[in-house]
């Protein structure tokens, strides 16, 4: 299993960070020591001092596929979760300043908490979901899916040009506006419309 995530997918997300809007989808990845399931807590790393959380929407690959067309993106995944992209924001700084990779700062052991997963078939529109994240009860991120610069099946499309998606593959689609720090003694909860599907510690 491997996690395929994308950045820069939401226009107010690019501006609060000041990066420059992409003409296709910024793509990266995390192994499988990312994961963390079940409610599990995550522990905030000594290595850094910045931690971020970037909740976002997560498609569950159903099928193997590459080179998908965008018309038969909705035939590879059959479930969308909620999860969150950590990340070690003085790390990447760091990185970026120098022109280096920042695997580092996305791919550490952790980095992605996912919650439960919905059967697309409870979507009426997946250009319509609202999601959001609570930290301690109070709204932090909100995002809705017509905000996306790449949708679920432009974003499918691309990356299966380069990686041969296999079922049990996590697609991360990116993150709203309202990122920021995360202290030791959090509670994080994680919502698709009124379903709680992430809720979790920071330890």
């Amino acid at each position: 299993m491997k996690i395929i995530a994308i950045g820069r997918n939401y226009a107010e997300h690019i501006e609060e960070l000041q990066n420059e809007r992409p003409s296709a989808p910024v793509v990266f990845l995390k192994p499988d020591t990312a994961v963390i399931k079940n409610g599990a807590p995550f522990y905030h790393p000594d290595f850094s001092e910045n931690i971020h959380h970037e909740v976002e929407l997560v498609l569950k690959v159903s099928k193997e596929g590459k080179y998908i067309q965008k018309k038969f993106a909705d035939r590879y995944f059959d479930e969308i979760g909620l999860g969150i992209d950590f990340t070690a924001r003085d790390l990447q700084d760091k990185c970026k300043a120098k022109g280096l990779p920042w695997e580092i700062a996305k791919a550490f052991n952790g980095s992605a908490p996912v919650g439960g997963f919905l059967p697309v078939s409870e979507f009426k529109n997946l250009s319509d979901i609202n999601f959001h994240l609570n930290i301690n009860g109070e709204l932090k991120q909100k995002g809705n899916t017509s905000m996306m610069l790449f949708d679920f099946g432009t974003i499918v499309e691309y990356i299966s040009q380069f990686f041969t998606l296999k079922k049990g593959d996590l697609i991360f689609t990116g993150t709203p506006a309202g990122v920021g720090k995360v202290q030791i003694g959090d509670h994080l909860e994680g919502f698709i419309e009124d379903k709680k599907l992430l809720d979790f510690e920071v330890k």
